[in-house]
């Protein structure tokens, strides 16, 4: 004797696919978020590195750079494809710097805006470091 073979229904197929899509609809948009504040948090480190770095140059040569060669730096790819990290220099009278990472198009998807760091140690926007 020949038994019949069962399968799924469309229905029940497409009852898991909405049930998937549903997940998918939830769980994404947080991960993404998590993504970009890891990315946030990475561009903060190289920030705090470069200040690391400028005061360095400062005791070697009495003025800051504007140049991250100058320092032996580069930033790192993975930071460097998501935000613009510029360094403003200003040596007449008492030296003083502002490093600003600015979000580039993969990052400014966000409501994050430019993070900025001076010589003193202000950070802005003060709310996100």
């Amino acid at each position: 004797m020949r038994t019949a073979e069962r399968g799924f229904t469309l229905i029940e197929v497409m009852m898991v696919l909405v049930v998937l899509g549903i997940l998918v609809g939830i769980a994404l948009p947080s991960y993404q978020d998590s993504m970009r504040k890891s990315h946030r948090s990475a561009a903060q480190a190289q920030m705090l590195d470069i200040a690391n770095r400028e005061q360095q140059y400062l005791l070697s040569k009495r003025i800051y750079t504007s140049t991250l060669a100058d320092l032996g730096y580069a930033v790192p790819a993975d930071v460097a494809a998501r935000y613009t990290c510029t360094v403003a220099v200003d040596n007449t009278g008492v030296p003083s710097y502002t490093i600003s990472c600015a979000p580039t198009a993969l990052q400014s998807a966000t409501s994050f805006g430019t993070l900025t760091l001076t010589d003193t140690g202000a950070k802005a926007p003060a709310g996100e470091w």
